[in-house]
């Protein structure tokens, strides 16, 4: 009991310390893990016993006989079927030719360069090799985000590494499934016409069972068979079910079908597939914090001192430094990211959680079978695992300023709200050479947004998610221009420093107006202007203008003939180079003033006032 209470509570706290020191959660579970187990075992422990031992002598230990094998099977189903839940038909063909190129062409590079490797290296089999090469294709968007998170980078690398870590999770556990079991029905040997008819067998009932579950499940769902409350619990039990079964029909098939069934989900008319993964994630959370501090303590000394030696080294100098940039700038041919956009992406390329499961699981299943060299599958897998994660966890942010791909300076522009109003001011600032995203809990008004080709997320403000995507990076101006003074408040409180390092703008409320003098720093525009009156101005006149300034005074007279119009409000600055400046309800004058410069406001154009 003690020891099952103490996984729970060490991988817990793994996930806070990989939270608080924005890291990898993978990095101190199996560190965790390491020391608990072979580390406990070789060192700590007066009778070199573990600390704790998933499997002892065989039938001993929290999971004696096949108990370790039979959860980590099922726990990476649940995980595989998350994964799958992620992969959608519309992101391959939008993503762009360079992440498509990535998860294909750069998959393949990686699949065989990598098996070449390990068979010349440690004279594996050329199955086992391609075991190997399939498994550490992934680069999941778990290891990807936290290294990521704090680099400030333009939209288009982290929008590569962000997709390419989503998209090519699923694909490369299907492509380690599908090797596996190869081999598996193989028998380790020649591939017989026995061996292909049960290959065969595997993929068709994969296949079948994953795609008609789905179907079923979804059907279910949307036709409200299924009550809310156990909606989650239902779901997990038919994953569950789709994996057992189809073990049953084909053994080592479950993967594969889990797999399937989760894309099939995914890419699916589901009315609940946010509240699903939402779900999925939380289980997903607690699965993997349990499954690797038992897998990294399951592993012994002897399988850590394979590696004890220089091919280890050459094995993991080619992988990252051969491999991965060949796939990169290989995938990246006739693109339009610059040279050192390319050396980043090469640098960044982190193995992740499913490449370490699924690795560990596959090492003790042909172990079991007696396969030939498959003592070198796990620790290899982990090796390369724990290597890219501390690499680039260490060495990213230096490597961007080394390379010139750090932005000094963020300019990007994130606006709460994605109202009429938000998406005028929004598609000028996107025309003036400026990255916005807008934000906004309602489908209609991302819709609309999309429409007029802004980038758009529809997400609550109150979501931790917001503060993980790795494509804000670039963001260092926050305005928040909600209906609601609470909302855009929390905004201001929650997200200033993350997202509104260079400024932090929000709307004043009812109150505010009435006392302009005690105006807050952060009022955004006029003091006489809040959420209704603005979109009221939109409704009316849906233009932002430029008008030219020619000094200081004129400046002055323009912002007074526009506050005592109600049909106009003063936005923004813009000076000689197009560079431009929030004009704030707080500050009644920007500093500088030249002729030259351009005032920019929304509402009736000057012409009609003169002709009024």
């Amino acid at each position: 009991m003690l020891e099952l209470a103490g996984i729970i509570i060490l991988g817990i706290l793994a996930q806070w310390v990989a939270w608080k020191f924005k890291i990898p959660a993978i990095l101190p579970l199996i560190l965790i893990g390491l020391l608990v187990g072979p580390i406990a075992a070789e060192f700590l422990s007066e009778d070199g016993t573990k600390w704790i031992e998933p499997i002892w002598n065989g039938e001993k230990g929290l999971f004696p006989g096949e108990g370790l094998y039979y959860f980590v099977s099922l726990a990476i189903s649940i995980i595989l079927f998350e994964g799958g839940l992620t992969l959608k038909r519309s992101e391959i063909k939008t993503v762009g030719p360079v992440i498509t190129k990535l998860i294909t062409l750069g998959s393949a590079i990686t699949f065989f360069g990598a098996g070449i490797l390990a068979y010349f290296t440690f004279n594996l089999s050329w199955e086992l090799s391609f075991l190997f090469s399939g498994l550490i294709i992934v680069t999941g968007p778990t290891v990807i985000t936290p290294i990521l998170r704090n680099i400030p980078l333009k939209k288009d690398i982290s929008t590569v590494l962000k997709w390419e870590g989503i998209l090519i999770d699923p694909i490369g556990a299907l492509v380690a499934v599908l090797m596996f079991e190869f081999i598996s029905v193989g028998g380790g040997g020649g591939f017989t016409k026995t061996a292909l008819i049960e290959f065969g067998k595997i993929i068709l009932f994969g296949t079948s069972f994953g795609f008609t579950f789905a179907h079923a499940l979804a059907f279910a769902i949307n036709k409200k068979l299924i009550p809310h409350y156990l909606l989650n619990v239902v779901s997990l039990s038919v994953v569950l079910l789709v994996f057992v079964e189809s073990e049953i029909f084909a053994h080592e098939s479950g993967l594969l079908a889990v797999v399937v069934m989760g894309m099939v989900l995914g890419n699916g008319r589901l009315e609940s597939i946010k509240e699903l993964l939402y779900f999925k994630e939380s289980l997903s959370v607690l699965l993997i914090s349990i499954l690797f501090i038992l897998l990294s303590a399951n592993i012994n000394i002897e399988d850590l001192m394979l590696l004890y030696t220089w091919k280890t080294v050459v094995l993991f100098v080619l992988v990252v430094f051969v491999i991965r940039p060949l796939a990169v700038f290989l995938s990246t041919i006739g693109s339009k990211l610059k040279f050192n956009e390319k050396l980043f992406i090469s640098w960044v390329g982190p193995r992740g959680i499913v490449a370490a499961g699924i690795a560990s699981l596959f090492g003790s299943k042909l172990l079991k079978e007696g396969v030939p060299g498959a003592e070198y599958i796990t620790p290899l897998v982990f090796m390369i695992v724990l290597g890219t994660v501390l690499l680039n966890a260490t060495t990213a942010r230096l490597f961007a300023k080394v390379v010139g791909v750090f932005l000094n300076r963020s300019e990007g522009i994130l606006i709460v709200g994605a109202s009429k109003v938000s998406r005028l001011i929004g598609r000028y600032l996107e025309d003036n050479g400026r990255h916005v995203v807008l934000i906004d809990s309602n489908q209609s008004n991302i819709q609309k947004a999309q429409n007029k080709g802004l980038e758009a997320i529809n997400t609550d403000i109150y979501s931790d998610s917001l503060g993980d995507n790795i494509e804000l990076n670039d963001v260092g101006f926050l305005m928040s221009l909600t209906a609601s003074a609470d909302i855009n408040k929390y905004a201001i409180d929650k997200f200033s420093d993350q997202f509104g390092e260079n400024g932090s703008f929000r709307l004043i409320s009812d109150e505010e107006m009435q006392n302009p003098e005690n105006n807050p720093k952060e009022g955004l525009f006029s003091h006489t202007d809040d959420f209704i009156l603005l979109n009221e101005v939109a409704r009316k006149y849906p233009e932002i203008h430029e008008i030219e300034i020619n000094d200081r005074a004129h400046y002055d007279s323009l912002i007074e003939t526009i506050n005592n119009e109600s049909d106009m409000i003063p936005l923004l600055v813009k000076d000689k180079k197009g560079v431009l400046e929030i004009i704030s309800s707080y500050n009644k004058a920007i500093e500088k003033i030249e002729k030259g410069y351009k005032l920019v406001y929304l509402g009736k154009p000057f012409n009609l006032i003169t002709a009024e």
